[in-house]
């Protein structure tokens, strides 16, 4: 993966509250180091959370909840407002009435960073949720958890400590309903583990450590660590099987990643469908069958049995409870088509080791 560049800490500055013809007055927030006078980023990088085995310790790291939804960076211009997945797509007529409410959040000028849910019965985010509300466009279900300022009003914030974003970041939700579809996404300064503990016992994903002293990084570091309670990742689609109940409708996926170039097999997930689910799944996996896998690596007959191959280009995320020694999932479950992801860039997530 690339290696993003990294953040030249720059002068400090501040920026002169103005006010929009709205009558209301944005935000004129106070000298922070790192940040810089600038126009608006058509689009920033995301920064991306490493994978580890347990969540770190020590005063520097804050801990947020994981949330299971689509990465959006929102792009507020005055009314201008855009919803940009994490590789840079204009989803904005995708998610409906949410661009009216970040219109009504601030009306001056912001990027936001997030994460797009829906939320369950019991009030958990839930991927399988957002996908079905994504297909029907109900959007008045999208709940947009707001967790990163990146700019507002002026000022260029990527060079400023987390610390001193979220400071701002909360101050925009200040006298805002806690219930509403644009949300802050607060932090505890606790013991990772012991709220990692505390997330799985809610049966949520997991947990997001950040440390609390460090600039906007792009990509994939170790200022963001990701530990989780369920594994839950995103694999292509290499082929199906067909339904016991009738030839229009998917039984099972056959799924993989690729390792580099190379194209790996993964597995069979048979469970996490629904009748319309399968049939849709179907209609979106005929036009691509092929005559043979398109992998390199032999597969056995067992694996090879009733399976119809099809071009690696849709990806699913799959909920799973372990990896075998032989390199294939364990009771897998399908969640949902993700649609903001390339099949070329689906790897095997790596666990690393952090020392605290």
């Amino acid at each position: 993966m690339r290696k993003a560049a990294p953040v030249k800490r720059q002068r400090s500055a501040t920026s002169k509250a103005s006010v929009p013809k709205s009558g209301r007055r944005v935000v004129s927030p106070p000298k922070i180091d790192g940040a810089v006078k600038s126009a608006m980023p058509s689009f920033v990088e995301p920064c991306l959370a490493t994978l580890v085995s347990k969540p770190p310790t020590g005063e520097e790291w804050v801990h947020e909840i994981k949330f299971d939804g689509y990465r959006i960076q929102a792009r507020i211009d005055g009314h201008d407002i855009r919803l940009l997945t994490r590789n840079g797509l204009d989803w904005t007529d995708r998610f409906g009435s949410l661009a009216t409410s970040l219109a009504e959040f601030h009306r001056g000028k912001a990027i936001i960073d997030g994460e797009l849910v829906v939320e369950d019965a019991n009030g958990q985010s839930s991927f399988s949720a957002l996908a079905a509300a994504l297909k029907s466009g109900r959007s008045e279900k999208f709940v947009l958890h707001c967790f990163d300022l990146l700019y507002v009003d002026g000022l260029k914030l990527i060079g400023a400590t987390l610390q001193d974003r979220k400071r701002l970041l909360e101050k925009l939700f200040v006298r805002r309903s806690k219930s509403g579809p644009i949300r802050y996404s607060g932090h505890l300064a606790a013991d990772g583990a012991r709220m990692l503990s505390e997330a799985c016992s809610l049966g949520l994903e997991g947990i997001i450590s950040k440390r609390i002293d460090r600039p906007y990084r792009s990509g994939r570091h170790d200022d963001w660590l990701k530990s989780k309670c369920i594994q839950v990742d995103e694999f292509v689609i290499i082929g199906y099987l067909v339904s016991s109940n009738g030839p229009d409708s998917v039984g099972a996926l056959v799924v993989g990643y690729y390792d580099k170039k190379k194209l790996i097999y993964a597995g069979r997930v048979g469970t996490g469908y629904t009748h319309r689910i399968a049939a849709d799944l179907m209609a979106k996996l005929k036009p691509l069958r092929v005559d043979a896998p398109l992998m390199r690596a032999p597969l056995t007959n067992v694996q090879r049995k009733d399976v119809i191959w099809v071009r690696p280009e849709l990806v699913a995320q799959i909920e799973y409870r372990a990896w075998t020694g032989d390199g294939l999932l364990r009771h897998a479950a399908f969640k949902g088509l993700r649609e903001d992801k390339p099949a070329k860039d689906v790897r095997r997530a790596a666990t690393k080791e952090i020392k605290n």
